[in-house]
């Protein structure tokens, strides 16, 4: 997922301040008591009424003997019928808060798999979103009426029963039955168009790789498909009728994008299609639904300007890095989003960097950098990467989870070395595909990799919050050839933010004799450094190379 390019930092600064979206809470994934294996799910809908019709086909294994309830997260489902696959008998059921709770009539084991069907309707608040058709406004061509899904965190209970969270993965298959005249667009292989006697048809797709429910999407609408291919793999761009020039400025980069993630992490695209669709009214960017990301038009429109062409690339590039780190590799929980997200936003710099050169992708973290520098100066809310009890709504959405994550992940690559960082995230993504992933597995593997105790790094970077800033008094002995710092760490420290950052930090000098480069071992929250100089200091520059862009520096010269 990605903001709204328009989507001002001031605005997500005012959501944290007023609080506007109450949200549960949970840290922590629920208690399974079974593992999801398929969900089959038909969908069908009454645009007039912005109704939805589902019937869906959940199969699971228990997790231990005696499994006699079967508990679904679902909200605002109205079931008409709770049966055994192939049975007319009801189950009886109950519903309470956000699950349905199905009593299966005898106890099951983890040697046996039980799948229940459930058909029900709803006018969801979440999860299915019913647009209507426009006639285009100025800058925006005109679409047709649409239903698009959003998953993520938890909005998939809103539209199919399921387990609701990032930690277990299924297999899924969706019958999608739209207008004659519309198309749908899901996850996986389009196996079937099937036309149907009441002029409606009904697409079925087929997702076979297990992944995360809230990856899990479907887009109705008029659109026309645009196909391209990279290896074997088919690149399709679902656009508005009339729309198709837009794919070049906006997508036209796609294949090369796989290739160099791939080349990258050592992975290949570990499916077998790419679909890319836009709606309109969408809350975000874009969002990395497994197969078929969904992007908002008023964003990949921008790429008819040039000034709003870079930052539809790095949308179209974060998106599909999640095919990556979020998609294959998963979150466990809400608490380790960053993983998702600082990684997809760290790609969007390293496609740059393979692009343009190392000057563009440090622009790209810089400007990441202090895009979250101005939220924490306001955020009353201030947190780790690794974030204990988080809300469970779009809050988790924040500069602390996309842009500080992906600078700290630049860190860490300045850290261990390029070599050592890219084989350990080919490791980590070899190690852990297809499963769910915490803070303590990427440690683990760049410890192993690089040798190093990286302990401090992860505990100042990735479990505490904010960012050092420091004052740095700068004083020239004439008599003895020594340029003296005092160096000051002045930022408000509190039990979530260190008091003293640890910072290898590289200081140049300037003097009438030429330039002159040390190392600044920071560990303290203040301290004094002298070096040996054989000219006054003039023009003093602090971490040139931009190794660690999340601080702030100001240098004052004294006289001795």
């Amino acid at each position: 997922m990605r903001f709204k390019l328009q989507f001002s930092i001031f605005i997500l600064i005012l959501l944290h301040i007023v609080n506007v979206v109450p949200g549960q809470s949970s840290g922590k994934p629920p208690v399974r008591t079974f593992d999801a294996q398929h969900y089959v799910i038909r969908s069908s809908f009454d645009r007039d009424k912005k109704t939805y019709f589902g019937d869906a086909t959940v199969s699971v294994k228990p997790l231990s003997d005696d499994f006699r309830i079967l508990t679904l997260d679902a909200v605002g489902l109205n079931f008409s019928s709770v049966s055994f696959e192939g049975s007319t008998e009801q189950l009886a059921y109950k519903q309470s808060g956000e699950q349905v709770h199905i009593t299966l009539g005898r106890s099951f084991t983890p040697s046996e798999t039980v799948t229940v069907r459930l058909k029900y309707q709803a006018k969801p608040k979440k999860g299915v979103y019913f647009v209507d058709a426009s006639k285009g406004t100025e800058g925006m061509p005109a679409h047709s009426s649409q239903v698009w899904t959003q998953g993520e965190p938890q909005e998939s209970r809103h539209w199919f029963p399921s387990y609701d969270f990032p930690d277990d993965k299924s297999t899924t298959e969706q019958f999608i039955t739209v207008p004659n005249d519309e198309t749908a667009v899901s996850n996986g292989e389009l196996i079937k168009v099937s036309e149907n006697p009441d002029g409606t048809k009904t697409f079925h797709y087929k997702m076979p790789v297990a992944h995360s429910t809230y990856l899990t999407s479907m887009i109705v609408g008029k659109y026309v498909k645009v196909e391209s291919k990279y290896k074997n793999i088919p690149l399709a761009y679902y656009v508005y009728p009339g729309t198709e020039k837009i794919v070049e400025p906006a997508y036209g980069k796609t294949p090369e994008m796989m290739r160099i993630f791939e080349e990258l992490t050592g992975i290949d695209y570990p499916y077998n299609k790419y679909d890319q669709t836009f709606v309109a009214q969408f809350n975000f960017g874009g969002m990395e639904n497994i197969t078929a990301t969904t992007m908002a038009d008023s964003e990949i429109f921008f790429s008819q300007f040039d000034f709003g062409r870079q930052a539809v690339m790095d949308l179209v590039s974060h998106e599909l890095a999640h095919s990556w780190f979020g998609n294959l590799v998963t979150t466990k929980d809400w608490s380790n989003l960053w993983l998702n997200e600082g990684f997809a936003t760290f790609m969007e710099a390293a496609f740059r960097e393979k692009l343009n050169g190392r000057k563009d992708y440090i622009r790209k973290v810089t400007e990441d950098a202090e895009r979250f520098k101005t939220e924490d100066s306001f955020n009353p809310d201030r947190h780790p990467l690794l974030r204990p009890n988080p809300p469970i709504d779009d809050r988790l959405f924040d500069t602390t989870t996309y842009q500080k994550g992906g600078v700290v992940l630049h860190m860490l690559r300045e850290e261990v070395g390029d070599d050592v960082f890219w084989k350990a995230v080919n490791i980590y993504l070899k190690r852990h595909q297809f499963a769910s992933v915490e803070t303590a597995d990427l440690r683990r593997v760049m410890e192993e990799v690089s040798g190093k105790d990286l302990g401090w790094f992860f505990a100042q970077w990735v479990e505490n919050a904010g960012y050092p800033k420091l004052s740095i008094r700068q004083r020239y002995d004439a008599k003895k050839k020594q340029v003296v710092l005092t160096v000051s760490q002045t930022h408000k420290s509190d039990s979530n933010v260190s008091s003293a950052f640890r910072l290898p930090l590289e200081i140049e000098f300037t003097s009438p004799t030429g330039k002159q480069s040390n190392v600044l071992n920071v560990t303290k929250r203040s301290e004094v450094f002298t070096f040996d100089i054989k000219g006054k200091p003039g023009k003093v520059v602090v971490d040139k190379d931009q190794k660690i862009p999340l601080k702030t520096v100001s240098v004052t010269v004294t006289a001795k």
